[in-house]
């Protein structure tokens, strides 16, 4: 299987809908905010087989200082096979050279982060005021 993962904004509403709605991820329902969202994204990073998507990160940014990662999702049947591993070694790459690079993790993905170098912010906690029912 040869994945290609790369930074892509060649995406079409339908396979991006698809694999939010296979993760559960509630975006799926309102993909009139959730395609201009990715569009508008500093960094989206898309991983292909055989050109199906089968994973997406995405990165908002200053700049210069910060970058957020909002979104890691792979397709569950393709999961384990380090595909979200290198979406986020492409984004990594990318800001190395950033004082902060951030993201909120589920509980479920918390040591997949800690490999790619990610901790625990300090005595922080994580604060949002959200209109999703899956988390």
């Amino acid at each position: 299987m040869e994945v290609c993962v790369q930074i892509s904004k060649e995406i079409q509403e339908s396979e991006v809908v698809n694999l939010y709605r296979e993760n559960g991820w509630s975006s799926a329902q309102c993909p009139d905010k959730l395609i201009p969202a990715l569009l508008n994204s500093d960094t989206l990073v898309t991983a292909r087989v055989n050109n199906e998507l089968v994973g997406l990160g995405n990165a908002i940014s200053d700049g210069s200082l910060v970058v957020y990662f909002p979104h890691l999702l792979v397709h569950p049947k393709y999961q384990g096979r380090g595909i979200g591993r290198k979406i986020m070694q492409v984004m990594q790459t990318k800001y190395q050279s950033f004082h902060q690079q951030m993201l909120t993790s589920d509980i479920e993905a918390v040591e997949f982060y800690k490999a790619l170098g990610f901790e625990r912010a300090g005595k922080t906690e994580p604060m949002w005021i959200y209109a999703g029912d899956d988390h």
